[in-house]
């Protein structure tokens, strides 16, 4: 039987989304000027602080999971070998 590709395995709907995400991401910040902000504090009230504090935000969560992965990483002989 021969299988149908997966629709992400074709390199145009990969760009597809990644233009539609980028659009999305475009929209939400220009709706800042649409919607009413109620900044708590000053550096609330930057235009696109709530994009960046993201994207920050998980950039912090990407360092800090390679910083685990180093720490409890275990050798490859961790559980020792099969002797069949």
């Amino acid at each position: 039987m021969i299988e149908k590709p997966h629709w992400l395995d074709q390199p145009r709907n990969v760009k597809r989304l990644w233009r539609g995400f980028l659009l999305l991401l475009v929209l939400s910040v220009l709706a800042e000027f649409l919607v009413p902000m109620h900044p708590h504090f000053a550096i609330e009230s930057i235009f696109g602080f709530n994009a960046w504090f993201g994207f920050l935000g998980c950039v912090a969560m990407m360092v800090v999971a390679k910083g685990l992965a180093l720490l409890l990483k275990r050798p490859d002989s961790y559980y020792g070998h099969d002797n069949d």
